[in-house]
């Protein structure tokens, strides 16, 4: 036997099932929205990378013909990420990294950034957070020093142990291992990468817009 619903039932069911669906309907089109409004507004907060070589400093292709670098630097919104990807290198090598005004000698004014050690297959990274763009300067109104905003632009990589690219040859003619004071106890040797394939006044960090 077949049973009949009122035609007031019926009329509370159609009611029922038109806000269920008018309910979910609703649910998907904000979740729409939302993912839409997700989806647009990305483009404005997403971070854009910028990425470049280092090269191998004067010489040092006579003792690391592979040696090489490759830098990223994203933008976040208020600072940036920098990551350092090396190749070619002494295996477990050590390595100290610098921000700097010009890629070679004399170099000006230099700002230590981060430690870097090659494994055992001569491959090493590391990564830093800073301002690392076209507003990157340092300034000392005084004290043991005194100089007016100067950008840094370049970038360069150190010999942590100036016993290193001795052993190595990479300093030819040399009686003593060359010391320069690029790492944390300014006892490190010499440099091995840097970015001189862009102008001195001009270096990567100069195109990358904050």
């Amino acid at each position: 036997m077949t049973h009949t619903p009122s035609p007031s039932r019926r009329r509370l069911t159609l009611i029922a099932a038109s806000l269920a669906g008018a309910t979910a309907a609703s649910a998907i089109t904000l979740g729409l929205t939302a993912a839409g409004a997700a989806t647009t507004a990305a483009p404005h907060h997403a971070a854009s990378s910028y990425s470049f070589a280092m090269v191998p400093s004067k010489g040092i292709t006579a003792c690391l013909p592979h040696a090489g670098g490759h830098v990223t630097i994203t933008r976040g919104s208020l600072n940036d990420t920098m990551t350092i990807t090396v190749h070619g290198m002494p295996k477990n090598a050590g390595f100290d990294f610098f921000v700097i005004q010009q890629p070679t000698k004399p170099f000006g004014v230099a700002w230590y950034q981060t430690d870097l050690n090659a494994d055992a297959h001569g491959n090493g990274s590391a990564t830093v957070r800073g301002i690392f763009n076209r507003e990157t300067f340092s300034v000392s109104l005084g004290g043991t020093a005194k100089f007016a905003p100067t950008h840094q632009f370049h970038l360069g990589l150190w010999f942590s142990d100036p016993k290193v690219p001795f052993n190595l040859g990479c300093e030819p003619g040399a009686t003593s291992p060359v010391v320069t004071p690029f790492n944390g106890e300014q006892h490190a040797g010499i440099q091995v990468l840097n970015t001189a394939q862009f102008p001195v006044n001009a270096g990567p960090l100069s195109h990358v817009h904050p």
